[in-house]
């Protein structure tokens, strides 16, 4: 397992680098001058959000809904593609500072994999396919978060790819409700790492960054630093 002196989740920070500031979302609940809640999503946590939209309709629909298997595999192979796309929009800008733009290519490729694997399956009529799409989907969102995980020094999406890879070894007490379960378990996942704050590598000094810009990342990390200190 990766070592990392951060928590594997904890609440998010809220001293964010420029390229956690970019395209930043910020949602409000007040009644007058009260805020009753405040959340803020970084662009990678918009993602998050995106696929966990994405995968809890694609899987609780297959469950709950008598729809055509032919009519679902074209909606959702499109509804995939969409999101792949929209992906590689929103961390353009972060996986470019990051260098972490292998990480992007290689979960469209996956979900390109998948995607190919679940249409021959359903229009070839491959019965060991369609019985397998549960753990076809879990094992391959494990392999990502594992690497991801890897690639990122980050301790929560080791942990993310070992409870999908758990959840495989679940669907087989739950055969009635495998794509509930399956939906559950990859929809939580990204929720969660959406609301909270997730481990990863120290900064980068990036090139793609001017001079100012990293020296507010430098400020900002000396605040992130005293306040775990702190608290």
């Amino acid at each position: 397992m990766l070592k990392t002196s951060q928590p594997l989740l904890r609440f998010k920070q809220k001293d964010l680098d420029i390229q956690d500031l970019c395209g930043l979302l910020k949602i409000y609940g007040r009644i007058g001058e009260k805020t009753l809640f405040y959340r803020f999503y970084t662009r990678i946590d918009q993602v998050f959000l995106l696929w966990g939209i994405i995968t809890g309709v694609i899987f609780v629909t297959a469950h709950f809904f008598p729809i055509s298997w032919h009519h679902q595999a074209i909606s959702w192979s499109i509804l995939t593609l969409v999101g792949s796309l929209i992906m590689a929009h929103l961390t353009h800008f972060w996986v470019k500072v990051e260098q972490l733009r292998w990480i992007v290519y290689f979960w469209i490729a996956l979900m390109i994999v998948g995607l190919s694997i679940t249409d021959l399956g359903i229009f070839g009529g491959i019965g060991i396919i369609l019985i397998n799409l549960c753990p076809l989907w879990l094992g391959l969102t494990a392999i990502g978060y594992l690497v991801m995980g890897i690639g990122m020094s980050s301790q929560t999406f080791m942990i993310s790819g070992l409870i999908h890879v758990a959840g495989i070894q679940l669907l087989p007490y739950f055969a009635q409700w495998q794509f509930l379960l399956t939906g559950l378990i990859m929809a939580g996942c990204l929720f969660l790492l959406a609301e909270l704050q997730w481990d990863m590598r120290p900064p980068i000094e990036s090139q793609v960054l001017t001079s100012e810009e990293r020296e507010f990342n430098r400020q900002q990390n000396r605040l992130r630093q005293s306040q775990e200190l702190g608290g």
